[in-house]
């Protein structure tokens, strides 16, 4: 049969804009994907706009580029600017920041397996907008399907509590303002600590008893996904979630595996650059470390096909996330493939919303010491690293004539849904896609459940293009 070309354009239920190209052929007799374009269709001109301005704006204005996880970008400009300083937030304000930073892993976990993977697995009431949808194979009888709608449906208010929780000391959220230089903004009060913890013993018990529950439900369902979606095996952390003031204990560990397997490796900022080859960005940019990175967009640009760079660490493509969070830290080893990432995002939910209902305990009503004064520095450069609920994140900064000369961010979506680079190296998620099986061209919920496995940071609705439509044809290079 000729080789059918599908265009997932723009892929649904994700935040932010991806189209995804597979070429699908027959080889050893199954139909399956032979060849992959992650295509990131947004600018992100972030790193422009923050040029210039006082470096206390950079944690609002990187809030900003998510709504699903701006606190994360928030703790990693915070982090920047605590290094820029050379000072360290006091043990109130860290916790705090952990506190909030976690309601939002939690409700991006929760959102994740409910709302935006699992539709690929069940269908949903049989009601706009959910309907329609891809024809899929049915393994999960009426009985557990229905189960699985209603926990759906209580994850809606469950995430929502979340929030809620992280608002008490946040502000609101999302795009909280209590992220400042040095520590954090707001000041524990004892009805707050309270509400905090009654909520987050609700969120523990969905996780105990409808998540992991479901989680493991699914798995074993769909137990051929255990060998679907691999990709490299390579997989990073920068750590999060800090244990003490001065950073060097955390709760996810920082580390790197390669191919899968073997001991966790040492992780160095150093290592890391950035390739453009295949990016809508100048070349006189190419291969730089994010230190020196610049963001100089050229559209149209020959061989050029995605607005995500391709960060890559010692030259070599990583997947981060969940799944390699869990790996460093030993809780979660079994392999690398799509049911391993929705397992060990499961697994992660507990272990953060157990640690943190410790850190609550920490908290005593009417602690003021919840920051350093910070000074802005006249000249500094600095980097912020931690984990966002997608995986790793980090901002690189630098100051001079106490305004911000130069801002670098790397999201975890660019290291897993990077274009090819200047080797020819697929990025993670195109390389994981390689060789999924597709039963149907038409309705290719293979693939969705591939790419959904990663919790793109991207965004929405869905249309197919056969291989006939030769205007339409394309061919890596």
């Amino acid at each position: 049969m000729p080789t059918i070309v599908a265009a997932i354009d723009p892929v649904t239920r994700i935040e932010g804009h991806l189209k995804v190209e597979v070429a699908i052929d027959t080889v050893g007799g199954v139909q399956q994907v032979t060849d992959v374009r992650t295509i990131g269709t947004l600018f992100r001109a972030f790193e422009r706009i923050l040029v210039g301005r006082d470096p206390r704006d950079a944690a609002l204005l990187t809030s900003r580029i998510c709504g699903v996880c701006p606190t994360s970008h928030s703790m990693a400009a915070v982090l920047a600017l605590d290094a820029a300083a050379d000072i360290s937030p006091f043990g109130a304000g860290r916790v705090l920041r952990n506190l909030v930073h976690g309601a939002c892993f939690l409700e991006s976990h929760i959102l994740h397996f409910y709302l935006l993977s699992l539709p690929d697995f069940i269908h949903g009431p049989g009601m706009p907008p959910w309907t329609p949808g891809f024809e899929m194979d049915r393994r999960v009888d009426k009985t557990s399907a229905d189960l699985l709608l209603a926990h759906y449906l209580e994850a809606i208010a469950v995430r929502r509590r979340c929030h809620e929780i992280g608002a008490l000391f946040g502000g609101k959220l999302p795009h909280t303002p209590g992220y400042i230089p040095g520590g954090f903004t707001a000041v524990p009060t004892q009805p707050n600590i309270d509400a905090f913890l009654a909520g987050l013993n609700e969120i523990i018990a969905f996780i105990e008893t409808r998540y992991l529950p479901d989680a493991e439900r699914l798995a074993s369902l769909y137990s051929d996904y255990f060998f679907i979606g691999r990709g490299y095996g390579n997989l990073l952390s920068y750590g999060a979630f800090e244990l003490d003031n001065a950073g060097a204990s955390k709760l996810f560990q920082p580390g790197r595996i390669a191919g899968g397997g073997g001991a966790v490796q040492p992780f160095s900022e150093t290592a890391i650059t950035e390739d453009v080859t295949r990016s809508w960005y100048s070349n006189a940019d190419n291969g730089l470390h994010p230190s020196a990175g610049e963001t100089n967009a050229q559209y149209p640009k020959p061989s050029a096909y995605s607005w995500l760079k391709a960060p890559r660490y010692a030259g070599a493509p990583y997947e981060c996330g969940p799944l390699a969070r869990m790996w460093m830290n030993g809780e979660y080893t079994n392999g690398v493939s799509v049911m391993d990432r929705i397992r060990a995002r499961a697994c992660e939910a507990r272990k953060l919303a157990l640690a943190m209902r410790d850190w609550v305990g920490e908290l005593l009503a009417g602690d003021v010491t919840v920051f350093n004064e910070w000074p802005v520095p006249q000249s500094a450069a600095s980097i912020g690293l931690t984990e966002a609920p997608r995986g790793a994140l980090g901002h690189w900064l630098s100051i001079e004539g106490g305004v911000i000369a130069r801002y670098q961010v790397i999201t975890p979506t660019c290291w897993t849904i990077s274009p090819r680079d200047g080797e020819g190296q697929l990025g993670p998620l195109e390389q994981a896609l390689i060789g999924t099986p597709v039963a149907n061209a038409a309705h290719p919920v293979e693939v969705l459940r591939v790419i959904h496995s990663v919790d793109p940071c991207l965004d929405c609705a869905t249309h197919v293009l056969r291989a006939d439509e030769a205007a339409k044809k394309w061919r890596a290079e």
